[in-house]
């Protein structure tokens, strides 16, 4: 029996799907409604036949791949960032992405992308849109104090701003106008305090079953909010065959491409998970203040490069330090982070 491969290009309001034969002779074409009963209606024919069903990666795809993976559709998740568009191709369509797509899978050359457990990741998700609403609670945060300082000459400290109620902070002003600005502010402030708080509650019932969680809480740097994004992030730390691959994936590896000793430019900075990328950051930041080790080699580093430099590769040693955390379920280990540090340190 002849294999045969689909591929979808999955846009809003439409999907396209094209199907190819094994030796690449095209079967057939459609272009269908973001409606899953369609679309297995048009794959249903070839079901026992079909190899694999390539679906784009874009910002809607959950439907998609789990409705057909619920249905036994062999489904893999192109990723667009690694796939290489159209060289020498003058004319491009939705037929032509979708068969692109299919020609790749059937060619095993098709970029993937790791379809997170689907139980797991509205809890992810809810976790991002928290990030989300830490950035609004920020903004406002700045913008209160940058009128007190326009106004006053002072200066408003953060602690205070927090501890400040309604009263207190219409009080500060005599013009209605500043009045006004500074409750609503502050009342928003308030309500996306209450909603970061419900969401950590709620996804830290889940963090704390998943075992990677306790573990990464030992790693320096990283404490509640660190670890819960992390552990969500990662999902299967499996998908990463060393800690290097890891490293890379959390954006904490340099990019440039370089020829003859000199930079030539940047590689696919895309690539990897920008949410880890701001964890394992965020954790550099805070394990260079707090743990000895980490501050004597941010220092160290430093001196030598710059601070920018310091801090990205200390976020990338924090990182290579998670994954064995996670993949040999272990406690963090300075010795083996600073091995030159420690045994100074002992000495």
């Amino acid at each position: 029996m002849n294999k045969v491969v689909a591929g979808i290009d999955l846009h809003s309001n439409n999907a396209m799907v094209g199907l190819l034969a094994e030796d690449g002779r095209r079967l057939g074409h459609q272009k269908l409604q973001c409606d899953l009963k369609q679309i297995v209606q048009f794959l249903d024919p070839y079901k026992d036949r079909l190899e694999s069903v390539a679906v784009e990666s874009t910002y809607n795809w959950y439907w998609l791949v789990d409705g057909l993976k619920a249905q036994g559709y062999p489904v893999v998740l192109a990723n667009p960032a690694k796939i290489d568009q159209y060289s020498g191709i003058k004319h491009a369509d939705d037929k032509n992405d979708a068969y692109f797509l299919a020609e790749l899978s059937r060619l095993k050359i098709l970029p993937t992308g790791y379809v997170y457990d689907p139980i797991l990741r509205p809890v992810r998700d809810l976790l991002r849109r928290r990030m989300s609403l830490v950035r609004q609670r920020t903004a406002l945060m700045l913008s209160f104090k940058s009128l007190y300082t326009r106004t006053t000459g002072q200066a408003m400290e953060l602690g205070r701003l927090k501890k400040m109620t309604l009263s207190e902070a219409t009080a500060l002003y005599d013009h209605p106008a500043n009045q006004l600005i500074a409750q609503e502010q502050k009342r928003h402030m308030e309500a996306l305090t209450q909603s970061i708080d419900k969401i950590e509650q709620a996804v830290i019932k889940d963090a704390q079953d998943i075992p990677y969680y306790p573990k990464l809480k030992t790693l320096p740097g990283v404490g509640i909010i660190l670890g819960m994004t992390i552990t969500m992030e990662v999902g299967d730390v499996g998908r990463f065959a060393d800690a290097g691959h890891f490293a890379s994936y959390c954006r904490t590896v340099d990019s440039q491409r370089t020829s003859n000793g000199k930079k030539k430019g940047d590689n696919n900075q895309k690539c990897g998970n920008k949410y880890l990328a701001w964890a394992f950051v965020e954790a550099a930041h805070f394990a260079r203040r707090t743990d000895e080790l980490c501050r004597r080699w941010y220092d160290r580093k430093a001196a030598k490069t710059s601070t920018v430099i310091a801090t990205k590769a200390l976020a990338c040693k924090l990182a290579k330090a998670a994954w064995y955390l996670m993949a040999e379920q272990t406690d963090y280990d300075p010795k083996r982070v600073f091995p030159e540090l420690a045994m100074k340190t002992q000495h």
